[in-house]
């Protein structure tokens, strides 16, 4: 399960509910974190039982504190957002009036009622926008399909303007026929692919150690300390402050 392509080809209905229901596999699955509960199971949780996709609504609410905050937070390549636009966004999420914003902020009420107006306006153009792309989607080449750069990515810039195919031909041509991993480019792109595939030695929902974390990578690749460090710099994996925990982003 390749949770990035599940977020990236969700509906907007399905990003709004922060969850998908796959029908292939019976089951309801995050789409910020890959966990999943299975259609038919009864879940218990403190002293409550929920159906699977109660749970799943609960998860989104308890663990990830809902989807406007997950969305809002993304990098500001996928949301177009400013920190001062997040800030009045977050403002109105929690239902404040334009003179509580304007207090909590120090803005004029008049500059509150100008973001409002141009969010509205902003909405109106990704609808726009939404619409030709979903029409002009059906019509592009595969040749041409890129592949979605992880969510949380440090930064998204050309590197990041990677095709399938692409993508294909380096993981061929820098792993063996036993997935281990022969040498590391040096160029940006095909770092970024590498790193892409080393993370799905990783499960989501797992805490590592560093000594795990340098298990796995040792499997790969040499040189684990150097796979360790551009996963997390690259914003695949986080840690700990003390380095005692690594889990995916």
């Amino acid at each position: 399960m390749n949770i990035n392509e599940l977020f990236w080809n969700a509906s907007l209905q399905e990003l709004k509910n922060g969850y998908i229901y796959s029908k292939q596999d019976e089951k309801y699955i995050c789409l910020m974190c890959g966990e999943s509960f299975n259609e038919g199971e009864i879940y218990k949780k403190e002293d409550k039982f929920y159906n699977a996709e109660k749970m799943m609504k609960y998860h989104v609410e308890e663990v990830h504190n809902g989807v406007f905050d997950y969305l809002i937070n993304l990098n500001k390549k996928y949301t177009g957002l400013s920190e001062n636009q997040k800030e009045v966004l977050m403002c109105f999420q929690k239902g404040m009036t334009d003179s509580d914003v304007s207090a909590k902020l120090k803005l004029s009420r008049s500059t509150i009622r100008n973001y409002r107006f141009k969010f509205r306006e902003k909405e109106k153009q990704a609808k726009i926008y939404t619409a030709i792309m979903e029409l002009l989607d059906g019509n592009t080449n595969e040749e041409y399909k890129f592949v979605d750069p992880h969510n949380t990515a440090a930064m998204i810039d050309e590197r990041y303007s990677i095709t399938k195919e692409e993508s294909e031909k380096i993981i061929g041509r820098y792993f063996d026929g036993t997935g281990k991993l022969i040498d590391f480019p040096a160029k940006e792109k095909r770092k970024i692919i590498i790193l892409t595939k080393l993370s799905t030695n990783f499960r989501r929902d797992v805490n590592y150690t560093e000594k795990e974390v340098n298990r796995i990578l040792k499997r790969i690749y040499e040189d684990y300390v150097l796979l360790r460090r551009y996963l997390i710099e690259y914003g695949y994996m986080d840690r700990s402050k003390d380095g005692s925990k690594y889990w995916l982003r």
